[in-house]
């Protein structure tokens, strides 16, 4: 079973090469192949989860090449997991992308040129949980990148570049950070392989260890979006196509928190930093909600609520517990999944009535129950109504907060409670403005005119001129949704709600991730005597 570790990361970048020499006419040999190899590492992703869970870490040297030269690929329960998790996601964002596509056909952005960027960003998301050492972690980041700022320029308007621009500077600052870490964390142990880094951090002054933790650490909250390094989030993902918004926000963060967890867990043990992490996750979760409460533009509202919900994920990893540890792990898959579906509900609205800003939407619960549905779920399944996992997992993450005890924890105890709340008010606020009360009676402004303009696929010559655009305006606002972005978002919802129905299985591979990351002995024994 361990030759099938590298798979996952593997068959996305060979199959790229190959799309890469079918022409954009071919675009169903494009949609089939890429289905089609996504499909298997879903497939691949599962069949490592059980045999992860059942025997223990699964190592690859490849080449043959140990460490600390060689290059070393390690799949324990939490990487299964969050790569099967994230598997599912991008397999479903890409049917739904597809669908948008092929009802826009939009020549910008051609298919020859998505495909290849989405199997790519699929495949640096993979390296960045498997990876074995520090040095492919950041190969994983950067890829990642490369694949990032083509799909959120897709299109090439001035609103996506300039939004693109603003995310690979912060990017590219927080990769010079990581080089740096990289460089102290070598120069100190003579190794950037996680299972040695874990036997040698312990044994180093207390100030080296520290001063690496911390760059460390600080490159991971940049990638995962925490306060006080998140504003660029917001700017960024909303100017995107949907289904790319939908596809960073659901999953690119939590590459980031899965690094702070790997890392704390495993090179730093003794959580000594663990009030500056409370620190952090404290504000991420205030300032990120209210944030949100103060947007009228739904995809502003819900990149506010993502902030804000990586708090979170950083309270269970500050508390250092099983529990807390576990407790992270099951609302970070949850997060996922109840993230991407939200922004895919909201790509849905888009696509309907040529609008996200909630001023301008109302009715959609007549016009379109089933969207409303689409969105309801999700909605209260973030806020944490129980039964469904978005309550389960705060109700982890404060019992074990509660049994933590502590000024800090009970103060993160507090905010936790009321975050949820006003997540609660700010999912009540959407559904209000969007689905329950009557259509606003408004025509399209200039500004929408104009913006239409820019978005078209045709040129003014072609639509005959600002009449023509503000007659698209107004069509575009009751357009009809592809059958295919609806099944794709009730699928999104389906593997949401799954987590409630399998939530003593979740919640127990969650503890046994918990236990295996605290006691570190599995994970370096694995890696060292393979």
């Amino acid at each position: 079973m361990n030759s099938l570790v590298p798979l996952p990361v593997v068959l996305p970048l060979v199959v790229c090469g190959l799309t890469l020499f079918i022409g954009p006419r071919l675009r169903w040999l494009h949609r089939l192949i890429t289905v089609g190899v996504l499909a298997a590492v879903v497939a691949v992703d599962v069949v490592l989860l059980v045999e992860a869970d059942r025997t223990g870490p699964l190592v690859v040297h490849l080449g043959d090449f140990g460490p600390p030269l060689g290059v070393t690929l390690v799949a324990d329960r939490l990487a299964a997991l969050m790569l099967l998790v994230s598997g599912a996601v991008t397999f479903i964002v890409l049917i739904y992308a597809m669908s948008q596509g092929m009802a826009d056909r939009e020549e910008r952005a051609p298919i020859s040129v998505f495909h290849p960027a989405y199997l790519v960003l699929v495949a640096g998301v993979s390296l960045t949980f498997l990876a074995g050492d520090l040095v492919n972690l950041y190969v994983g980041f950067e890829i990642m990148l490369m694949a990032s700022f083509v799909l959120l320029t897709v299109g090439a308007t001035e609103p996506r570049v300039r939004a693109g621009s603003t995310y690979v500077v912060v990017s590219l600052v927080s990769s010079l950070v990581f080089l740096c870490g990289i460089a102290v964390t070598y120069a100190a142990v003579g190794t950037v392989n996680f299972a040695q880094l874990a036997q040698r951090m312990p044994e180093l002054p207390q100030g080296v260890s520290t001063l690496a933790e911390v760059l460390l650490l600080t490159v991971f909250g940049v990638k995962a979006a925490a306060f006080p390094v998140a504003a660029w989030l917001p700017d960024s993902y909303p100017t995107a196509p949907a289904p790319v918004t939908a596809v960073f926000a659901g999953l690119l963060t939590k590459v980031g928190v899965y690094s702070m967890i790997r890392a704390d867990t495993l090179f730093f043990p003794g959580n000594r930093l663990s009030g500056v992490l409370m620190a952090v996750a404290f504000a991420s979760m205030i300032i990120g909600i209210l944030g949100a409460v103060a947007q009228t533009d739904l995809k502003r509202l819900l990149s506010f609520t993502l902030v804000s919900h990586i708090g979170f994920m950083l309270y269970g990893l500050a508390l250092g517990t099983k529990g807390g540890i576990g407790g992270a792990i099951v609302y970070t898959a949850h997060h996922i999944t109840v993230q991407t579906t939200l922004f895919l509900a909201a790509g849905l609205l888009e696509k309907r009535y040529g609008t996200t800003e909630l001023t301008r939407l109302g009715g959609t619960m007549r016009s379109a129950p089933l969207l409303a549905a689409l969105w309801f779920v999700p909605a209260m399944n973030l806020a944490g109504i129980p039964p469904l996992s978005g309550f389960l997992g705060k109700l982890g993450l404060m019992r074990a907060g509660a049994a933590a005890g502590g000024v800090w924890s009970y103060t993160l105890l507090a905010a936790a409670a009321v975050t949820s709340l006003l997540t609660l008010y700010v999912m009540a606020k959407v559904w209000n403005l969007v689905f329950w009360r009557a259509a606003p009676a408004q025509p399209p402004s200039e500004d929408d005119v104009l913006e239409e303009s820019d978005d078209s696929d045709s040129t003014p010559e072609e639509s005959g001129g600002d009449t023509a655009v503000a007659t698209a305006v107004c069509v575009r606002t009751t357009m009809r949704v592809p059958r295919a972005m609806t099944a794709a978002t009730a699928a999104a919802v389906v593997l949401g709600l799954s987590y409630t129905l399998l939530a003593t299985p979740l919640t127990g591979l969650a503890d046994r991730s918990a236990a295996e990351l605290l006691s570190r002995t599995p994970y370096v024994k694995a890696v060292l005597d393979q």
